[in-house]
């Protein structure tokens, strides 16, 4: 079976940094990335990673957080910069063998912002 085991959360002050890492096992992805789901918030795409390389963010991360995959390891990870309380959420890793195809999930990771 295919798994995903993240780990890099925790709690910072604003204007801090964290680094996600998440480990996939069980099969090869095309797309890498994150999600996260603040507390009354639908879940929302933070940003993805394709096995060649390309990028995609959300406009509310741009130039602060940057995603990266280490496609030997089968691993993506999350360096989040000027960290904001807004991005306070459970942050969900994920991939897929395709743009369409089924999605696994990491079991998500809490980050915290705040003073």
């Amino acid at each position: 079976q295919v798994q995903l085991v993240e780990s890099g959360g925790g709690s910072v002050q604003p204007g801090g940094s964290l680094r996600l890492s998440c480990t996939a096992s069980g099969s090869i992805f095309l797309i890498m990335g994150w999600y996260r789901q603040a507390p009354g918030k639908q879940r929302e795409l933070v940003a993805t990673i394709v096995s060649g390389g390309v990028t995609n963010y959300a406009d509310s991360v741009k130039e602060r957080f940057a995603i990266s995959r280490d496609n030997a390891k089968n691993a993506v990870y999350l360096q989040m910069n000027s960290l904001k309380p807004e991005d306070t959420a459970v942050y969900y890793c994920y991939a897929a063998r395709s743009w369409e195809g089924l999605r696994y999930w990491g079991q998500g990771t809490q980050v915290t912002v705040s003073s």
